[in-house]
């Protein structure tokens, strides 16, 4: 790295790609950087809403019809809580099955979350099963275009790598040894563990800047959800808001775009295709 003074978003050039959201943040100093997984690195759990969402109206109404209430209610709630610990949300549902007393049997918050997760992990593993043999290659067919080299550049830079995750510890290692990154975090991936509470996108930021003796600036998030976002601003660390389109693994998908605005992301880019001009201004 350089000793080169730093200087804020409002010296970016102005790119098709890039959206400053906060011209004053500060750039060039990042030592330390934290990136979310499920539609930051990884695309293997692409859809996920598409499960959780019909899901939820599902134990909600029992058999019901489900009112238009109900269904806006869980997709806002989903939307607004993508990135903390699946089992924070299956909370959240099995509080709503009870608030609206239309299921005749309500289950436990672990009991929906290990329904969620047999649904989810279907697809899952018809993914993971498809990469076969082939390397980087075939993995990067699974991951936001561009981040393998990003992940690599800011490791050549001197920069220490940190991946936090609501999803379960467990498949956070397995698919991050499957893409072929597990091993450039040097052993700081915390996915989720119902029952401790450390390992938390907030509890892992908080100990990053704490252990090393951090200003915010030193320290960039990276994630796509704005759990991270907002616990990440609360640190004043450096935000970069990914607003992928998870099909096509690049481009804008602007209902992302929108949620990272709305939680206070510096800075919002479509994938990870022009690393080389994001390392050069956010660790020079």
């Amino acid at each position: 790295m350089t000793n080169t003074p730093a200087f804020t978003a409002a010296d970016l050039p102005d790119l098709p790609w890039l959206n400053v959201i906060n011209p004053s943040v500060r750039l060039g100093h990042v030592r330390h950087a934290l990136f979310d997984f499920d539609g930051t690195i990884s695309v293997i759990r692409r859809g996920w809403e598409t499960i959780m969402i019909p899901l939820m109206v599902e134990m909600i109404c029992d058999g019901h019809p489900p009112s238009p209430e109900i269904e806006t209610e869980v997709i806002e709630y989903v939307d607004h809580s993508t990135g903390i610990m699946t089992i924070k949300q299956m909370r959240w549902l099995e509080e709503t099955v009870r608030r609206y007393n239309l299921a005749k049997a309500p289950k436990t918050a672990a009991e929906y979350k290990q329904i969620y997760n047999q649904r989810l992990l279907q697809p899952v593993r018809q993914r993971l099963a498809q990469m076969g043999p082939g390397g980087d290659h075939v993995a990067d067919s699974l991951m936001i275009a561009g981040v393998r080299d990003f992940l690599h550049g800011l490791r050549d830079r001197g920069v220490t790598l940190y991946l936090a995750s609501g999803t379960d510890h467990i498949y956070v290692m397995e698919e991050a040894a499957a893409l072929g990154v597990a091993d450039l975090f040097d052993g700081h991936i915390y996915g989720a563990h119902d029952d401790i509470e450390d390992y938390t996108k907030d509890r892992v930021i908080q100990r990053i800047l704490e252990d090393h003796h951090l200003q915010g600036e030193a320290l960039l998030v990276v994630g796509d959800g704005p759990v991270e976002i907002r616990h990440a601003k609360a640190q004043q660390a450096v935000t970069l808001g990914i607003a992928a389109d998870e099909e096509l693994r690049q481009g804008l998908d602007l209902s992302k775009r929108e949620r990272l605005v709305t939680a206070g992301a510096d800075l919002i880019v479509t994938d990870f295709l022009n690393h080389e001009f994001l390392l050069k201004y956010l660790t020079e």
